[in-house]
């Protein structure tokens, strides 16, 4: 436990940033291997199993993307590295949470509700924190 109380916070967002592209490059893969496994020509959208896989992607490429610009934000104007953590852990939980939803149903799912709410709690929590640190003194 020592390694992530000692981080800076760049680190902290270093290690949420690397574990948030793992994220994003698995769940390029998983889009790949479901299209050879449907034999699903490239560029066919009628597919309705494939676009659940697309949009599982589409999903995390919108929301991870912004919200990586945020977490290095927090990270290069020192936020304290535990409130890093927190975000980066709660949004890398939401969208695994979210795509695995969004993934075996295309209606309702737990997994989607949480993802999302997570997801959106994750963006509140940056946003906030960023708009905050631009009014307070550097220290």
């Amino acid at each position: 436990m020592d390694v992530f109380t000692n981080m800076s916070s760049v680190q902290a967002a270093a290690l949420w940033v690397g574990l948030l592209v793992i994220l994003m490059m698995a769940i390029k893969l998983w889009v790949g291997a479901r299209r050879a496994a449907l034999k699903v020509p490239s560029g066919d959208v009628t597919n309705p199993e494939f676009g659940r896989a697309t949009r599982v992607q589409l999903n995390a490429v919108e929301d991870v993307s912004v919200l990586l610009a945020g977490i290095v934000a927090l990270g290069l104007l020192s936020m304290p590295a535990w409130y890093v953590h927190a975000v980066g852990a709660l949004l890398l939980v939401s969208r695994i949470l979210h795509a695995t939803g969004l993934s075996t149903s295309s209606g309702f799912s737990w997994g989607r509700l949480l993802g999302t709410a997570g997801t959106l709690i994750v963006y509140s929590l940056v946003a906030g924190a960023l708009i905050v640190h631009a009014f307070t003194p550097s220290f």
